[in-house]
């Protein structure tokens, strides 16, 4: 059994059995593509069934005097664990190597959020005078209004939009369809988008369902949004690094602070774990000050 047969079957089997997204097939291979390089390199080891705990360490130590951070390294074992999980259980192997495995401690990261203000100024430092602008607009507000992960906004569909209901259907990671509330704000801009600088495209066929396109009438690349929402940033003067993710945290952490059911909030981000969704309670800086003037002694 050698590696590239086990990395393709394993591909396979993230596409076609846990019908993961591109992007988190990519991400889960280069993780297997890491383990293979070193253990070609430095362990001289030719296929999966060859590695053992000590090996698995060293590939550990090797990504550490690397200098990967704790948390990417983190994901690159909990990416592996997946793979010879997947071996065990195929029958491939007869002892998972990664079971006595630990990944390294990380702490939880608080994510960049915009003040309501800020997110304004980004929405108003677009220029509209140009053709791509009010599509840039309608973007931002999508973003903003129903808090979508990048992918989500670049494959959403025109069939997917319920704006009599006031809900757009969303294909979250893992093919997880969802519903979420959509604002009139959000609407609006989409339908100015709609009927002025999408109209004008000469749309190619395997893109006339898709909302957000470029002026070729294909499909928005990621990179394409987080370039538009990088260059608004920096237009402003905005310090912090901005991304479409940070528009996703603000719009969360803004519900919450509101007095969103945190239910609620888990259901409309598409969350797995009500565990990722608590994060943002960590963010209210002002109720957490409210609860030491009121209860704490020293106050």
């Amino acid at each position: 059994m050698k590696w590239e047969d086990s990395k393709k079957n394993y591909e396979n089997y993230l596409k076609l059995e846990k019908s993961l997204s591109q992007n988190s097939v990519a991400a889960y291979i280069n993780d297997i593509n890491k383990l293979i390089n070193f253990s070609n390199n430095s362990l001289k080891i030719t296929s999966p069934d060859q590695v053992k705990l000590q090996d698995l360490k060293s590939f550990l130590e090797w990504l550490n005097e690397c200098g990967v951070s704790t948390r990417a390294q983190a994901r690159t074992i909990s990416g592996i664990k997946s793979f010879y999980k997947y071996l065990f259980i195929e029958n491939k192997i007869s002892n998972d190597p990664t079971v006595l495995l630990e990944s390294p401690k990380i702490g939880r990261k608080l994510p960049c959020v915009l003040t309501i203000e800020e997110i304004d100024k980004l929405i108003d430092a677009i220029d509209l005078d140009k053709p791509e602008g009010q599509r840039n607009k309608a973007m931002l507000e999508v973003l903003y209004s129903c808090g979508l992960r990048v992918s989500e906004l670049v494959n959403l569909k025109i069939t997917n939009l319920f704006f009599d209901q006031g809900f757009i259907k969303i294909k979250g990671k893992a093919d997880k369809e969802r519903l979420v509330p959509v604002s009139k704000k959000a609407i609006d801009e989409i339908n100015k988008y709609m009927n002025d600088y999408r109209n004008s495209l000469k749309i190619s066929k395997d893109s006339e369902n898709i909302i957000f396109l470029n002026r070729y009438g294909r499909k928005l690349s990621r990179v394409m949004v987080f370039n538009v929402i990088k260059n608004l940033a920096y237009k402003i003067g905005l310090s912090s690094k901005i991304s479409p993710h940070t528009l996703r945290h603000s719009y969360a952490t803004h519900l919450i602070k509101g007095g969103a059911d945190l239910r609620a909030v888990q259901e409309m981000l598409g969350h797995e774990s009500i565990l990722t969704t608590e994060i943002y309670t960590h963010l209210d800086v002002e109720y957490l000050k409210s609860t030491i003037n009121q209860f704490h002694p020293r106050s």
